[in-house]
């Protein structure tokens, strides 16, 4: 298993922008897939974003594409998303998760072992 650790969540405007870390440590980095996904107050967790262990290839919650960017340092073992153009919809614990490369689909929460404590994200006036 790996440890994951958000940071980087906050209260900020609509229209701002915001850069989510997860920081990794325990097994090695490279061998998992990484994900982004976000509970609102009241609402069923969701996908938001993923990347794939070497970074060539990553998938968007047609919510947030074009808005958000996920990538990946694998020497710094932390995986980000940076999330501009935000909307109050947007507000939500969000939460960093990791699954055995090229192991399910990323859409699917049951194929992500290691899931991170979640930082919040306030979009408000």
């Amino acid at each position: 298993q790996v440890q994951l650790v958000e940071a980087g969540g906050g209260l900020v405007q609509p229209g701002g922008s915001l850069r989510l870390s997860c920081a990794a440590s325990g097994r090695t980095f490279s061998s998992y897939d990484m994900g982004w996904f976000r509970q609102a107050p009241g609402k069923e967790r969701e996908f938001v974003a993923g990347i794939s262990w070497g970074g060539s290839r990553t998938v968007y919650a047609n919510s947030v594409k074009g808005r958000f960017t996920i990538s990946r340092d694998n020497a710094k073992n932390t995986v980000y998303l940076q999330m501009n153009s935000l909307k109050p919809e947007d507000t939500a614990v969000y939460y960093c998760a990791s699954k055995d490369r090229n192991s399910g689909s990323y859409y699917n929460q049951d194929f992500f072992g290691s899931w991170g404590q979640g930082t919040q994200v306030t979009v408000s006036s």
